[in-house]
């Protein structure tokens, strides 16, 4: 798929398309980002398997063991921004999909920005290792994960929020939600989107948003 200008061409992660939002599309990897010193603060599920519960090192691990071994093409979903709005003026701005109501998630506030740094480095980390054996490894298509708005549910899950998510993503019924494409995330027509990535060097453009719950 042709990237986005101002995008750098990646053999390792390509863009997704309306078709690879399905079951049947690759071999998925779900991960609801934590980061903490100590705690399982991550939720990780390979395709079907049970949704378990991971220090932020763990993770890592796990998932560099799936992208190493993996001959179809990855899946991954991560529950974190992965793109960046900012307005005409050039200051941060919300995406549509993290306000409701009067309740905002914007991606450059508090918790968002902690799960920023930790997709960061989960990424790099990937980057890195599979430029050691380039060509080694199945195109990686990213998606990001919304469930930041628990309706009814109270405490915060990965174990939840990882199995919400493979659900809305695979068009299960019984959770409400659907995937929002880059061109429906700007609050305003005005606003400019980018990989969150970017300013670390790797622009991995704006990854489609698997959006768990209805939107306002």
């Amino acid at each position: 798929m042709t990237p986005r200008p101002g995008r750098e061409a990646s053999p390792l992660f390509v863009e997704a398309t309306p078709e690879d939002a399905s079951r049947s599309s690759g071999l998925w990897l779900f991960v609801d980002v934590g980061f903490s010193r100590r705690t399982r603060s991550c939720g990780f599920a390979v395709d079907d398997c049970p949704p378990e519960e991971l220090t932020f090192g763990c993770l890592v691990q796990r998932t560099l063991d799936v992208v190493s071994s993996a001959s179809t093409p990855i899946n991954l979903l991560l529950e974190a921004p992965l793109s960046a709005a900012f307005n005409k003026n050039g200051n941060p701005t919300g995406r549509r999909i993290e306000k409701r109501g009067s309740q905002v998630r914007y991606w450059y506030l508090g918790p968002a920005c902690v799960v920023l740094v930790a997709a960061t480095y989960l990424l790099r980390q990937i980057r890195e290792a599979t430029l050691k054996e380039p060509g080694s490894t199945a195109p990686i298509r990213l998606f990001e994960g919304f469930a930041s708005f628990k309706e009814g549910r109270g405490t915060s899950s990965h174990v939840d929020d990882v199995s919400d998510l493979r659900n809305v993503a695979w068009g299960r019924a019984g959770v409400p939600g659907k995937v929002v494409w880059a061109d429906d995330l700007k609050m305003n027509e005005s606003d400019t989107l980018r990989s969150a990535f970017a300013v670390s060097g790797m622009d991995l453009g704006v990854p489609p948003v698997v959006l768990v719950g209805e939107e306002s």
